[in-house]
């Protein structure tokens, strides 16, 4: 009878892994990762279904781990399972369908007609540039998969499998950013609809929440894989359920993550009233395709002068236009209509125009004009886009890509260790791209900036763009605990407390004038006090626990030879 059973047994695991072993090892695992990636992707706007994070990168997870079977057998000291090609399939589909979907609006800049680029070669252009940014996500998520397959092919224990998964995607997340193209953390994928989460960010910056969502995944991932292997060898130690634990720690790490976040975000905002200022904002909406021509510049010109005049007029302090407001060198600003508005009234204006360097350079910058007409500061935008404001490959593709600039001249960085003084206190410079990266908004704000300003064109992109923008601006400044004042082209400009609620929002390809009080703000938070500690953390211990592994499976040896 005993026999029976176990052959039965036998019998039952095999129909049970020749099930899924075409589901997990064959075309349908790329099909799985693939979808589970656009899930993914679906987080951001223009879906914004933000839940779908906790659970959209736990098919990758089991499709990338060794089965239990093959780290059991590493466990023991036998010769481990190599790595196949098709972790990486998987990694990279899910890294498509997660770039690809949440970038998808790059594609925006087609057509570029208007610069005398032909309609097919204008559409070769947008796509080679969707194409490549999200690969260059994409290999961000293969690089992750292949170190997990490399790393956790001989550990069985899943918690350990979890840390170590974590500490790898933060620590790739920290050199991707660290390097020109970066926008897709998985912490974004939260803003700016999970504020209570988002406040992760003033304990460590993005990587907490970025933390957090891997874990979650991966607790999820390992109580279902717990759960299967379950399900084939009911007489094992397997019968213990252990999916039943991880799926415990994954809903007390998913609570306890959110009621940390609750509590940072309940405590009350003391504003007293000499730090008030009301700033003005406004909306030029003057499109590319226009902008650099007579009537495109005589527009600029009337709508920045008449909404500058006019917020002044409602008791505004200053006034924040967006970048490239005015497409002129800082000399020529003093002289245009607005520049003579800023001296007639003597209210600052925060203008978005060039700066001039030596030679032919220039670059991206907000200056402060005051009453006496002239330049009382200057941040130069010191994160550029790649292809659009600099060449990578400028000996092959230079004579095109510089058509999209309006000045004969070569657009370089400006120091990425910029303060930003103002009549009114220090304050915390951006400008379009660079809000993607927080240790820029970070240094400044370590350095005694009371608030934020950023200045984006935002043209010709979709309002999904405008919206993935705003939300990137709402977690700076909840992490600096700042309130955030940001000024666009075309939308979505808006006031952001340091709670990321944003009090005011403009509407997409609008012009709009709109005045808000925001207040000075000086406290520190630990992640401008320390930056992104967590990484570190986690690597430290993914580290002890490999060396704690090869000790004890060196020892293990040793006994077994003894």
């Amino acid at each position: 009878m005993k026999s029976l059973n176990k052959k039965h047994g036998r019998i039952r695991q095999g129909e049970t892994k020749k099930h899924l072993l075409p589901l997990l090892q064959g075309r349908q695992g790329v099909l799985i990762a693939f979808a589970s990636g656009i899930l993914m992707g679906l987080t951001v706007a223009p879906v914004n279904a933000w839940f779908l994070a906790w659970v959209a990168l736990a098919p990758l997870w089991v499709l990338v781990i060794p089965n239990p079977k093959s780290v059991l057998e590493s466990w023991a000291g036998r010769k481990p399972t190599p790595p196949t090609f098709r972790q990486i399939q998987n990694s990279l589909a899910w890294g498509i369908g997660y770039h690809g979907t949440a970038l998808h609006w790059i594609t925006g800049m087609h057509p570029m007609t208007w610069l005398g680029v032909p309609w097919l070669l204008s559409l070769a252009i947008a796509l080679f540039s969707w194409t490549f940014i999200t690969l260059w996500g994409a290999a961000l998520v293969t690089t992750w998969g292949l170190g997990m397959r490399l790393v956790c092919r001989s550990i069985p224990n899943g918690g350990l499998r979890v840390l170590i998964g974590t500490a790898l995607w933060c620590a790739l997340e920290s050199l991707w950013s660290s390097g020109p193209l970066w926008w897709t953390s998985l912490s974004y994928t939260q803003s700016p609809h999970n504020l209570v989460i988002l406040h992760l960010g003033q304990l460590t910056g993005p990587s907490a929440v970025t933390a957090a969502i891997v874990a979650v995944n991966g607790f999820l991932a390992e109580a279902w894989m717990n759960r299967q292997d379950a399900k084939d060898a009911k007489n094992s130690w397997l019968s213990w359920r252990p999916w039943r634990l991880n799926f415990t720690l994954a809903l007390t790490l998913f609570i306890t993550c959110h009621l940390i976040g609750f509590n940072l975000y309940n405590k009350p905002l003391v504003q007293p009233p000499e730090s008030a200022l009301k700033v003005g904002i406004i909306q030029g909406n003057v499109p590319n395709n226009i902008k650099f021509y007579t009537d495109g510049l005589r527009r600029a010109l009337e709508g920045y002068t008449t909404g500058y005049e006019d917020l002044v007029a409602q008791g505004a302090q200053a006034v924040l236009t967006p970048e490239g407001a005015l497409p002129y060198f800082q000399s020529r600003i003093k002289a245009t209509s607005l520049g003579w508005a800023v001296r007639d009234n003597g209210v600052v204006a925060w203008i978005g125009g060039y700066g001039e360097k030596q030679g032919i350079n220039y670059t991206n910058s907000l200056f402060t004009f005051t009453k006496d007409g002239e330049i009382f500061s200057r941040y130069d935008k010191a994160k550029l886009v790649p292809l659009g404001e600099y060449i990578p490959f400028e000996e092959v593709i230079g004579g095109l890509i510089s058509r999209l600039s309006p000045l004969e001249a070569k657009q370089v960085p400006g120091n990425p260790k910029q303060i930003f003084d103002t009549p009114f206190g220090r304050a915390i410079a951006g400008i379009c791209y660079e809000s993607a990266f927080p240790e820029i908004f970070r240094y400044q704000a370590a350095q005694g900036g009371q608030f934020i300003l950023t200045g984006a064109n935002n043209d010709p992109y979709s309002a999904a763009m405008q919206a993935q923008h705003h939300a990137q601006d709402t977690m700076r400044a909840i992490e600096t605990d700042r309130w955030a004042v940001r000024a666009t082209n075309t939308g979505l400009s808006a006031f952001v407390d340091p709670h990321g609620k944003t009090v005011w929002i403009s509407g997409h390809k609008t012009y709009e004038a709109h005045a808000e009080t925001i207040y000075r703000r000086q406290t520190q938070t630990l992640y401008v006090r320390w930056g992104d500690w967590l990484t570190p953390l986690l690597l430290g211990l993914g580290a002890m626990v490999w060396c704690v592994k090869i000790f004890l499976q060196n020892d293990g040896k040793t006994k077994l030879n003894a």
